[in-house]
């Protein structure tokens, strides 16, 4: 059978067909390969836009760098290293969900990538420790939660804005309020108008006693949202508190001293976390009741004072003062003593401290009158009846069965009508003026109630008191 010149044409023909198919496709691709990327209307190949990521993530300007990659793997989703880009950024944003997301999808692309793969566990420690952190502040362990965030967070997720603000709570609880004031001045340099960050500052210089600052942040976030609940309670809070701190100075000033206690103790309820200021409305409420005579309560003032600054020279002052009304000699001299080392120079305190020891001296001497059973302002009648009595009932021959006893108290009472009983002694023992060596002992040549003279006393079994005095 002859061949058909026809039919190996066709055969022929459509092989060829073929070939030209294979041969279009395969330029195609590699036309699609060559063709530069196209990203918001601009055109380059990818290390040129990975080069633009890279500019935009070291200014900080992270939607400009996941904007370009976005548009890149819409452009093309086989480019799998915009994956890997796009997924490091938002580890570093602490956007872990959609992080992972990428990740898992760039490691589809590329399984076993080890620095990818590394990645992603730190995307997972650093998720871990943030909600580790957020559950340890809730329960106060306040050092433990800024661990989780300065080891783990901020370092696998530097750019964390939520870690950030909760770095700057953490630091306020543990009153570190000089860093807390830094660590926010980062993010409202990023944001300025990071509602959080502007409160959170302003609650820093707050309990820096820097209430101007405080209220400067606090208008500044309100302006920008006028509803905002925890902007809005700090602002009136402050205001609240100034209010009051003035009034209760403005009535201490004016001798309102009942008046003035009772603000100084409502300004005190507003805030008692409120270091910085509480410690100058202690000491405010202490003079007052030193002023008033209330000495135990003005104790009790200065004392939470020094708690909150154990220098405070002026509280010290007062406290001393306060523990001379209720006859706390000693511990007026170590208060009073305190302050005047620590300030040497003011006279004021030297002079509280001399009448303190001086008041500490009278108290260690024995207290006539006590003695002798009458009133500081007893007449000397009364002095000498009360003495008559007492040299009665405690006169050694008539206290035979406890006669060491009678014989030492004999002596005291003596002694006690030798000082009140003479009005030059008398007077100098009132105004605390020493009178040791003035004939107070019962030794020879002192003060003989029984005898005449200066001769030496001695008690007798019988014939009345000695001396001439039986004629009581």
């Amino acid at each position: 059978m002859a061949a058909n010149p026809c039919g190996f044409d066709m055969v022929a023909w459509r092989g060829f067909i073929y070939i030209v198919i294979i041969l279009n496709f395969a330029l195609s691709r590699q036309l699609i390969l060559l063709q530069p990327l196209i990203v918001d209307g601009k055109t380059g190949d990818a290390a040129a836009l990975f080069e633009r990521v890279s500019e935009s993530v070291k200014m900080k300007k992270y939607s400009d760098a996941l904007a370009d990659l976005n548009a890149a793997i819409e452009a093309d989703p086989a480019l799998s290293e915009a994956y890997w880009h796009r997924a490091s950024i938002l580890r570093q944003l602490c956007r872990y969900g959609e992080s992972e997301e990428s990740y898992t999808k760039f490691l589809d692309v590329k399984p076993g990538n080890s620095a990818a793969e590394k990645e992603l566990s730190q995307l997972y420690q650093a998720q871990s420790a943030l909600d580790s952190a957020k559950d340890v502040f809730e329960s106060g362990d306040y050092m433990k939660a800024l661990e989780y965030l300065e080891k783990v967070v901020l370092v696998f997720s530097p750019e964390c804005s939520k870690a950030k603000l909760l770095k700057v709570r953490l630091l306020i609880a543990v009153k570190d309020y000089s860093s807390a004031i830094s660590n926010s001045g980062y993010i409202l340099k990023e944001d300025e108008d990071n509602l959080e960050a502007l409160h959170l500052r302003g609650n820093a210089y707050y309990y820096l006693a820097d209430h101007d600052i405080a209220i400067r942040h606090y208008q500044k976030g309100l302006r920008l949202d006028p509803e905002h609940a925890e902007l809005k309670r700090s602002y009136f809070k402050l205001k609240s508190l100034l209010k009051k701190t003035k009034s209760a100075e403005d009535n201490a000033s004016n001798g309102k001293l009942q008046l003035a206690t009772e603000e100084y103790k409502a300004a005190l309820s507003l805030d008692p976390n409120h270091s910085f200021h509480n410690v100058h409305l202690q000491l405010g409420l202490c003079k007052v009741q030193v002023k008033l005579g209330r000495g135990d309560d003005a104790v009790t003032s200065c004392t939470e004072a020094l708690k909150l600054d154990g220098d405070l020279v002026q509280a010290l002052v007062r406290r001393g003062e306060a523990k001379l009304l209720i006859e706390d000699w000693e511990g007026a001299v170590a208060d009073l003593r305190s302050a005047a080392e620590k300030s040497p120079r003011d006279m004021n305190i030297r002079r509280a401290l001399a009448r303190a020891v001086k008041s500490l001296k009278l108290s260690q001497r024995k207290d006539w009158y006590k003695i002798l059973g009458v009133s500081r302002t007893a007449s000397m009648s009364e002095i000498k009846k009360a003495y008559k009595k007492l040299a009665l009932q405690w006169h050694p021959d008539k206290n035979v069965d406890n006669k060491e006893e009678a014989e030492d108290k004999f002596r005291e009472i003596a002694t006690a009508y030798e000082v009140l009983g003479d009005e030059d002694k008398r007077t100098k023992y009132d105004t605390g003026e020493d009178i040791d060596g003035m004939g107070m002992n019962m030794g020879g040549g002192g003060f003989n109630p029984f005898g005449r003279g200066g001769q030496r006393f001695t008690f007798r079994s019988q014939g009345g008191f000695p001396g001439g005095f039986g004629g009581f």
